[in-house]
């Protein structure tokens, strides 16, 4: 489906109440010497989240509904703001253009997607980061913060494109700072809603599954 994914993003207030985060794939075989044998079948994790525990009171609860309706269950994606992952740094620090290492330049490539890199010694994830917040890009070259004018961003697919005439120098290392959200939908066509607490209301279960988008 061409348009499937609506750029709006579930209500912060319940959002926030929420509970998930990302989830792997993994083959594990068990020898007969008690050793294991281990194989990724993802070679990207996959978040979920439980947004019910958000739910505490009617208005909170049409406001769901209504998310719902217009989203046509799993029908259409959207964005959902992970309270625990939506810096391009670490939660508790201020957004910087030097956060994340995006690429070397070469004299001639303009286009950069956004990566968020996990780790460092062993083996670091490096996650694409598909829906940022626009205005809250910042890009440097070498570590030192350029004008917005020098490039654009793409904020449907999280790629910085240098514009004509910008593009890195060769051997110019690229970063960049950002807020952004999960691309996500609804895991369910069916919300049960419960109304046996006086003047409240409540939807035990609101499953959301992150969805791929490169």
């Amino acid at each position: 489906m061409i348009d499937d994914f609506h750029d709006v993003r579930f209500p912060l207030d319940i959002s926030a109440q929420a509970r998930g985060g990302p989830e792997r794939l993994t083959d594990v075989v068990t020898t007969g010497s008690g050793r294991e044998q281990r194989n990724a079948r993802w070679a990207h994790s996959r978040r979920r989240f439980e947004a019910g525990y958000g739910v505490k009171s009617l208005a909170a609860l049409a406001m769901v509904v209504d998310f719902f309706e217009e989203r046509r269950g799993r029908l259409y994606g959207f964005r959902w703001r992970d309270r625990a992952d939506f810096k391009s740094c670490p939660p508790l620090q201020e957004v910087a253009s030097t956060d994340q290492v995006l690429g070397t330049g070469d004299g001639a490539t303009r286009d950069f997607p956004l990566v968020k890199t996990y780790g460092a010694r062993f083996s670091p994830y490096r996650r694409r980061i598909c829906k940022p917040v626009a205005d809250s890009v910042r890009v440097a070259l070498d570590g030192a913060e350029i004008a917005p004018e020098q490039y654009e961003l793409d904020a449907t697919k999280g790629m910085v494109r240098f514009r004509d005439g910008f593009a890195p120098r060769n051997g110019a290392l690229v970063s960049a700072g950002f807020l952004f959200d999960a691309p996500v939908r609804f895991d369910t066509d069916y919300l049960e809603i419960d109304h046996t607490a006086f003047a409240a209301g409540g939807i035990p279960k609101i499953p959301l599954i992150e969805i791929r988008m490169v």
